[in-house]
């Protein structure tokens, strides 16, 4: 039994040890916005994500403009900054456009080495082109991509 106890603290410094400073270059988080009324049955984050998006919408048409899907990209630059500058770009494809790609792009000075960038499908092209079916998200520095994240149908 003495061999045991030495055996688990090891296990758990290396299990710890994975997990301490390591970041994901590029996260994407995503949000859907399906209507204008908060529930009392939804969870508490939600309710706050909710209300967010929908801040300073004080008409029902202005409510209704800021429904539909957003994403936020979360990226990180393990290398530092200085190269170049820092691009994110989005690529979708909605319900109603068929195989047509749509792109949104942001960009960030040279000096950034991490940053968070938001992509909204609201409104009437949300309403009118359905929502978003399959998206691509890369970030790359001075024309080298540094890292890419897709959803499951993207091709």
């Amino acid at each position: 039994m003495t061999g045991v106890k030495p055996l688990a603290l090891i296990l758990v410094a290396v299990l710890l040890g994975s997990c301490a400073g390591t970041r994901q270059p590029l996260v994407v988080k995503q949000f859907v916005v399906r209507d204008q009324e908060s529930g009392m049955g939804d969870e508490p984050m939600t309710t706050m994500e909710k209300n967010r998006h929908l801040l300073g919408a004080v008409s029902m048409e202005e409510r209704r403009q800021r429904l539909g899907q957003y994403y936020t990209i979360l990226w990180h630059d393990e290398a530092g900054a200085g190269s170049g500058p820092v691009e994110v770009v989005f690529q979708y494809q909605q319900g109603a456009t068929a195989s047509r790609v749509k792109r949104m792009t942001q960009r960030f000075p040279a000096s950034d080495g991490e940053g968070r960038a938001e992509f909204a499908v609201i409104g009437d092209d949300y309403f009118d082109n359905g929502k978003v079916l399959a998206w691509k998200a890369t970030v790359s520095r001075g024309g080298r991509e540094l890292a890419s994240r897709r959803s499951y149908l993207w091709q």
